[in-house]
């Protein structure tokens, strides 16, 4: 059982930067892929990045890559989204997940375990 509790969420103002934290609980963690996936009112979940349980390999939406970054600190059983030149159509609650294999992230757009999500907010 895999646990995941996120933090960081915020109001910021556009061009402002912010990390979440995603801290996850449950022996098997370590051998999970972790990812964040975000949803904005009325539209549907989207994938946002993941890693595999290393950390080496990084997966991103293509949209965001350059301005988002998934890293994962294995000691503290903890993942952080840093986002950068953020901009209001970032505007969404973001949901960490965790899935044995990274595909199920990526592709299937799917997790078999998710948080219970932080608010970013991004004014302009």
């Amino acid at each position: 059982q895999v646990q995941l509790v996120e933090s960081g969420g915020g109001l910021v103002q556009a061009g402002g930067s912010l990390r979440l934290s995603c801290a996850a609980s449950g022996r098997t963690f370590r051998s999970y892929a972790m990812g964040w996936f975000r949803q904005a009112p009325g539209k549907e979940r989207e994938f946002v990045a993941a890693t595999i349980w290393s950390g080496a390999n990084t997966y991103y939406a293509g949209s965001l890559k350059g301005r988002f970054t998934i890293s994962r600190d294995s000691a503290k059983n903890t993942v952080y989204l840093q986002m950068n030149t953020l901009e209001p159509e970032d505007t969404a609650v973001y949901y960490c997940a965790a899935s044995p294999k990274i595909w199920t992230m990526t592709d299937g757009l799917e997790a078999d375990y998710w948080g219970q999500g932080t608010q970013v907010t991004v004014s302009s």
